[in-house]
């Protein structure tokens, strides 16, 4: 059993893969709380695996992103493997405090100041900015750097500063500026 906040199918609004459809699995819970986080940890109703698959398989995309909280508390490889079997390409956004199952087919690390990082793959980094220095980040391995505005406040900052480091592509929340979940 997993606890699970919600489950919905949109489009992926940041990052890496924006404008892709996909399906979400958020989890309910997390180890770490920041204080810009759109997640309702309290909220959240216990599924077993194949309600998952259920719910997951009524949309028709190819894509789920299994985000939080944080996922990592609460993935594993069987839970993968089924959405693997159902056609999915399967996608985690962590704080990556958790070890991860090897079977996830992207990972999406935005990693908190002053967290300890226990995962040893990043396909994308994304990291919100706050003004803190960032020179930590930019010697994590990863195929892609992100830097995201604050919910939307620091926006102009955030351009100045990608086009200052080009190791850096801006991450909008896209989903928030056209209003869709």
């Amino acid at each position: 059993m997993r606890k699970i906040n919600e489950i919905f199918y949109s489009i992926q609004g940041e990052g890496f893969h924006t404008g892709t459809p996909c399906v979400f699995i958020r989890f309910a819970g997390c180890n770490l709380c920041c204080p810009f986080c759109d997640t309702r940890h309290e909220d959240g109703v216990w599924m077993d695996d194949g309600d998952i698959y259920a719910e997951a398989g009524k949309y028709p995309a190819t894509h789920v992103i299994l985000t939080g909280g944080e996922p990592g508390l609460q993935v594993d490889e069987g839970l993968v493997e089924g959405l693997h079997r159902m056609g999915k390409s399967v996608h985690i956004e962590t704080n990556g405090t958790c070890p991860l199952p090897g079977n996830i087919d992207w990972v999406t690390c935005s990693p908190k100041e002053g967290s300890r990082l226990r995962i040893t793959r990043i396909d994308e980094l994304k990291v919100v900015y706050t003004g803190q220095d960032l020179s930590v980040y930019e010697k994590m391995p990863a195929a892609v750097h992100c830097l995201q505005p604050c919910s939307c406040r620091n926006t102009e900052e955030v351009v100045a500063y990608v086009k200052a480091h080009p190791l850096w592509r801006l991450s909008l929340q896209t989903h928030k500026w056209v209003g869709i979940r």
